[in-house]
């Protein structure tokens, strides 16, 4: 049997995609008015890091375009929701972080979206969410390794 006939990989990428597509539904109807999933998932990351980033690390970091990312930062920072900066040894360069209101703003989405996670891990159980979160950061290494 040819590998792009494989039942088992075709049932595992289907499901990933299925599952995605319906996560990103439900939690963006969540998210509060004008806020973006992948808003939330830059000032989530911001609100973490230790340090200023730079555009194209953000973009490596979500595997997005430059292009894609820039487009992200400048919602955000309209919003008031980061601060952008040039580098002041490289003006090809910017540094972004997260503002007050922007760490307001990822505080409000997670506390919108925390109890729909929450709730779905519980029904799935803490030793398949394990399992599955095993899976799929294996299956993330693998294709960060064919980039």
């Amino acid at each position: 049997m040819a590998q792009s006939d494989d039942p088992l990989s075709i049932a595992l990428i289907s499901e990933m995609f299925a599952a995605d597509q319906m996560l990103r539904n439900r939690l963006g109807r969540a998210l509060p008015k004008g806020m973006e999933l992948s808003h939330f998932s830059v000032l989530n990351h911001l609100a973490r890091a230790t340090g200023e980033k730079t555009p194209a690390q953000l973009a490596r970091t979500f595997y997005v375009t430059r292009g894609a990312m820039t487009n992200t930062l400048n919602r955000l920072e309209w919003a008031g929701h980061v601060h952008i900066r040039p580098d002041w040894d490289d003006a090809r360069r910017k540094f972004v972080t997260i503002s007050r209101a922007g760490r307001q703003a990822r505080d409000q989405a997670l506390e919108a979206i925390a109890p729909i996670l929450a709730e779905t891990a519980s029904e799935i159980g803490a030793d398949q969410v394990r399992s599955a979160v095993q899976v799929l950061r294996t299956l993330r290494q693998r294709m960060e390794t064919e980039r």
